[in-house]
């Protein structure tokens, strides 16, 4: 029996080696054209005019601002913006070969057609939405599941669920938070050992919905009126100063939700209403549940939060659809078009382009998806980040350039990993290939530094970080090891020319200039070792600074 046990672990073992190694071999399968690439189709041509409004509005600010924009990027260099952008991640090889096969003037909605199929999309876009929805801290034991509230927004992504209505449930869910994820919105402000573990923090709440889903920083009036003549609320067309009862009269939405053994629920009794001690009194004033604009756009009957909910993705409510713009543009070229990202004044000015994409999102009844196909259509997305010209702050402020910005931590990791394999680690790639790199990434970024809720700003390399890069673990294995792509490129490659072409294709997205080509050629021909000619290449070009920004 022992020796029965012994030999099936033996062939168990064996089984699992030849597993690994044929995961981590590249594969030349062609990959299948998505579903949603229709060239020339009526979707594809509205979307074309949309963006072309979009442009217009760019191009009327920069006229007005006597502003030259920076020519077009090339296609290569828009294709890695959108991998990044979208899939936390570089194209592979293989991936940049099926694009260049398809017409030019097709190639980015081939590529966002793909990219929106992709389960990596789903899920790098939903961990980008959940750290503006619940944050990134771990939040109480027990009563919180970021996981389970991250994997929930990516089937909703995924699915294409308008926007208003994911945010609807967002806010007016009821349940626990394993059965009914979205109500971990809720849990997620629970204080943990302050007494009131049954009730969420209506304060954290309104902070978190104001900023969030209304890009304005209302919970800025939680202790005291503004006195700087920055947060403005009433009526949009005729504002007012906010006060410190605005705050408060949002938190008043939130007074009568509980947590109990049934999860997230309302309660309808007197303990339901918020009372706050406002600046200056001497004891609790109970306060009213309001909206802080447009009262006229509140459903009139309801639990409170389904009134919030109903009045916050109103159509009419055009805050909403700016803060989603916004984020959404940050996301994807790493620069909201006003800055901060959740900080839109309620009266303006607003930038042309943002009342455009604005207009259609409210139009398309909130469509995600659309809204990321607009952008990358448009001119802005395609420029170019550098000139032969003089790029001034007028131009990065006008969006006359392409916002040059340092990679975040998973995007590191991820651009790293999938340059080490000639073919896509995508959803469909062997399960051991994806483990490795979910288990990879989240070392890296660990020991990298994580830019926490802040993520649009821009913070310089830190020393360790820059070691990590030198020295990391990961980055040494995925170059050096016999089962990676540069041990194939260098085993596979029928010249030296096509060598270094795939190597600057896997880590940069291009192809070498002809300066670079004749430089690294004559850097091959003193290499008697040509795996080692390859492993320093890669190594040379994934520490250069081109490899750590998107641009």
């Amino acid at each position: 029996m022992n020796s029965f046990i012994r030999n099936a672990v033996f062939l168990g073992a064996i089984g699992l080696g030849i597993a690994i190694l044929w995961a981590m071999l590249p594969t030349d399968a062609t990959l299948a054209t998505p579903a949603t690439f229709r060239p020339n189709s009526n979707a594809q041509s509205t979307i074309r005019k949309v963006a072309a409004e979009v442009d217009a509005a760019f191009k009327g600010d920069w006229q007005k601002q006597n502003i030259t924009p920076v020519g077009l990027a090339d296609d290569l260099n828009v294709v890695r913006r959108l991998y990044l952008a979208l899939n936390g991640t570089i194209p592979s090889v293989q991936e940049i070969r099926a694009i260049e096969n398809i017409e030019p003037d097709q190639r980015v909605h081939y590529c966002v057609s793909r990219l929106l199929e992709d389960g990596r999309t789903h899920d790098y876009l939903a961990e980008r939405y959940t750290r503006a929805f619940v944050g990134v801290e771990a939040g109480p034991f027990l009563l919180y599941r970021r996981r389970r509230f991250a994997n929930w927004l990516a089937k909703e992504i995924k699915a294409n669920r308008p926007y208003d209505e994911l945010v609807r449930q967002l806010v007016s869910d009821d349940g626990i938070w394993t059965d009914s994820p979205a109500v971990n919105f809720y849990t997620r402000n629970i204080i943990p050992d302050s007494g009131k573990e049954d009730k969420p923090d209506p304060v954290l709440l309104a902070g978190r919905t104001s900023r969030a889903f209304l890009a304005t920083r209302i919970d800025c009036l939680q202790c005291h009126d503004d006195f700087t003549d920055e947060i403005h609320v009433g009526d949009p067309d005729s504002p007012r100063g906010g006060e410190q009862t605005d705050f408060h009269h949002l938190a008043a939405f939130f007074g009568g939700t509980r947590n109990s053994f049934f999860g997230i629920h309302d309660i309808e009794n007197d303990d339901a209403s918020w009372k706050y001690q406002l600046l200056h009194d001497d004891t609790e004033t109970e306060i009213e549940a309001m909206v802080p604009w447009q009262s006229e756009l509140q459903p009139e009957q309801g639990p409170l939060r389904d009134q919030l909910a109903g009045w916050i993705t109103h159509a009419e409510n055009r805050p909403f659809a700016r803060a989603a713009v916004n984020r959404l543009w940050a996301i994807m070229t790493g620069k909201p078009l006003v800055d901060p990202v959740d900080n839109i004044p309620l009266s303006g000015p607003f930038p042309a382009a943002m009342e455009t994409l604005a207009n259609d999102f409210i139009n398309s009844q909130f469509d995600l998806q659309r809204m990321i196909e607009v952008i990358a259509e448009t001119r802005a997305f395609r420029l170019q980040s550098d000139s032969q010209f003089e790029i001034t702050q007028q131009h990065h402020d006008a969006n006359a350039v392409f916002p040059l910005t340092r990679l975040r931590p998973e995007q590191m990791a991820g651009a790293v990993i999938q340059a080490s394999s000639l073919s896509a680690i995508n959803n469909d790639a062997h399960v051991i290939r994806r483990l490795g790199k979910a288990l990879e990434q989240m070392e890296f970024v660990s020991r990298y530094g994580d830019p926490g809720e802040n993520e649009f700003d821009q913070r310089g390399e830190t020393v360790t970080q820059k070691l990590l890069m030198f020295n990391g673990e990961m980055i040494n294995r995925r170059i050096s090891d016999g089962s990676m792509s540069s041990a194939h490129i260098a085993d596979l490659s029928p010249d030296t020319d096509s060598t270094i072409e795939t190597v600057f294709l896997a880590t940069l997205t291009r192809r070498p200039s002809e300066e670079e080509m004749k430089w690294f050629k004559q850097r091959f021909a003193l290499q008697k070792n040509q795996s080692e000619a390859v492993t320093d290449l890669y190594w040379s070009l994934i520490n250069s600074l081109e490899f750590g920004w998107n641009h």
